[in-house]
Order: C-alpha cells, then sequence, then structure tokens
C-alpha cells in the first residue's frame, strides 16, 4: 500500500485536530505517514498514531524551522521522490496552500486547495471543492505527479485507529535559497480563551448590523463553546480584529454550526463560510441575500435575538 504523506500542522509540538482529520482522510488513499517539522515528533506520535499514522518523519533542523515555509516545501519534495506516495495531505492554511504550491511545483504534481472531500478514485484520488462563493461544487482528480491537496478543516469527521507509529528522523536537505527569508521572533498570541476560528465546531460571526457592539455576539458564542468571527465591513470599520475576519480576504471556515448576526451576505463573506455544515442568519433585513444559502434564519435585531438564545442555552445547560 502506497504511503500519503500528511504535514502536522502543530504549534510547539501541541497538535492541531486539524491534523488529525488529514490523518483520517489519508488512510482512505493509502498508508498515512506523518512529516513532523520541529521539536516533538517522539511526543506526538502516540496522538499521531491513534488517528492512523503508520510512520512519523520527524525533522528537527534549525535550517527549517528558523525560517519561512520554502525550507518545508524541499523537505516534502525529498520524501516524495523517497517515498512516491499516493498523495501529499496539508492543512488549508496559508502555510499549507504555500507549502502546497512550492511542492507541486518542484515535482511537478497537479495541486488541489480547499477540497472538502478526498476519495480514491481509478487508482487516484478524488476530491470534492466548493467554489464560486459555495455555488458550486466540483468534482476533481488529478493526472500528474503525486497529488498535493490542502483539506479544509472540520470537512472529514475525525475517525481513531489502531495502531502505533514508529518514528524516523530525517536529516534536511534545505537549499541556499529555501533560507532566504528568517524568522527573527515568534510572539504567542494572547489566550481568548474560546477556541481557534479555523478549527472550532460552532463559529458566531457579527457583521455591520452590530453596530460596532460585539458583546451580544460574544456572549451568545460563549454559551455555546463557539470561535468569534467577524464580516469584512465589521473589520473595516474597526469594530473587531482583522485576524477574526471570515472570508474570501481573510479566513475561510467550515464549522458545525455557523451563525452569522446582523451580516447581510456579501459574496465575499459567503466564500468564507458556505461550506459550514448548518447556517443561521440573524438579520432585520427579510431582503438581506445571507437568507438565500441558510439553513434557519431568524429575521429580528440580533441585540434582541442573541441575548434571549444566549439566556436559553445557559437555562437548559443549568
Amino acid at each position: 500500500m502506497a504511503e500519503v504523506l500528511v504535514l502536522v500542522d502543530h504549534v510547539d509540538g501541541d497538535v492541531r485536530k486539524s491534523t488529525a482529520e488529514l490523518l483520517t482522510a489519508a488512510a482512505r488513499l493509502g498508508e498515512p505517514s506523518a512529516v513532523f517539522v520541529g521539536a516533538g515528533a517522539q511526543e506526538a506520535a502516540e496522538f499521531l498514531g491513534r488517528y492512523g499514522a503508520a510512520k512519523v518523519y520527524a525533522v528537527e533542523s534549525a535550517e527549517v524551522t528558523d525560517h519561512l515555509v520554502a525550507p518545508v516545501a524541499e523537505v516534502l519534495a525529498s520524501l516524495v521522490e523517497k517515498t512516491s506516495p499516493a498523495a501529499v495531505l496539508l492543512p488549508a492554511s496559508n502555510d499549507g496552500r504555500e507549502i502546497g504550491a512550492r511542492l507541486a511545483l518542484k515535482t511537478s504534481s497537479g495541486l488541489i486547495t480547499d477540497a472538502v472531500d478526498v476519495t480514491p478514485a481509478d487508482g487516484g484520488v478524488q476530491t470534492v471543492q466548493s467554489v464560486f462563493a459555495g455555488s458550486y461544487t466540483v468534482t476533481s482528480v488529478v493526472t500528474q505527479g503525486s497529488p498535493v491537496i490542502t483539506l479544509k478543516p472540520n470537512s472529514v469527521p475525525v475517525a481513531e485507529a489502531q495502531g502505533a507509529a514508529t518514528v524516523e528522523a530525517l536529516e534536511a536537505q534545505v537549499s541556499d535559497a529555501a533560507k532566504s527569508a528568517r524568522i527573527t521572533e515568534r510572539k504567542e498570541k494572547a489566550a481568548s480563551g474560546r477556541p481557534s476560528l479555523t478549527e472550532a465546531a460552532i463559529v458566531v460571526s457579527g457583521g455591520r448590523g452590530t453596530a460596532g457592539d460585539f458583546s451580544p455576539v460574544e456572549a451568545f458564542a460563549d454559551s455555546l463553546g463557539a470561535a468569534v468571527g467577524a464580516s469584512r465591513a465589521a473589520v473595516d470599520a474597526g469594530w473587531y480584529p482583522h485576524s477574526a475576519q471570515v472570508g474570501q480576504t481573510g479566513v475561510s471556515v467550515s464549522p458545525q454550526l455557523y451563525v452569522a448576526a446582523g451580516i447581510s451576505g456579501a459574496i465575499q463573506h459567503r466564500a468564507g463560510m458556505q461550506t459550514s455544515k448548518t447556517i443561521v442568519a440573524v438579520n432585520k433585513d427579510a431582503e438581506a441575500p445571507i437568507f438565500e444559502l441558510v439553513d434557519y434564519g431568524v429575521v429580528g435585531d440580533l441585540f434582541a435575538v442573541l441575548p434571549q438564545a444566549t439566556q436559553e442555552i445557559q437555562a437548559r445547560k443549568g
């Protein structure tokens, strides 16, 4: 069975849930092998094995970790040459997309970004993408090289597997060109107490309808254990940090539940959330475009609707 390489997404050894999803998807295609860049591979092996990784390629070298993503692409390219994998799966993050693009170029392979499903097909790999702001679903097959695929978080249900991963140290061979951009400082982001926007199972976003007051959005999100997002209009107005922007020019999310409060539903915003499993909108304007794509819509003032919903959820929690 051919290997399927999975780039591990982690912060200081703390492996993110998106990696478990990638390994689950990889197991459909072949034998998952995790590629762990940085310190902590040995400690992460138990977690990676639990989700199907039979092998962990460990790369712990300043030649890779002290620079931007180009060295990682070279490491993966060397592994592709060595293992001829059935596919290479990466998280659909900014780094994952750039690494994927560089890897595809280096290995003369096809690249598919932001897939929402991955399955085997006719000896190859078939992916599903949601495109044009979710207006169309596209099924694609890579016909050249080892398919390089970035997979959106929350697209694949996680499944645990039996077995354990063995760790294999890998010597990194990195060109001088790949080391031209060096990281000079890393700062930990201040903790908000809420889940990561890209990984959260529930996201509650606020838009222009908040008029800059996100307190009912945050309170409702906290009652659900959700992440908080924002539309571009809210971010451009300075009401919420740019890092929370959901949309084509911000973060793409695919949670189980997405609640849009006071958001009209501009195509820019829809492009970043339309693959959510269930979508709920709260808006005073019954003609708002957001109602064209929702599963459930509430025509009303978010300042009246969200506090009542928050109160009811908290009451049911006891």
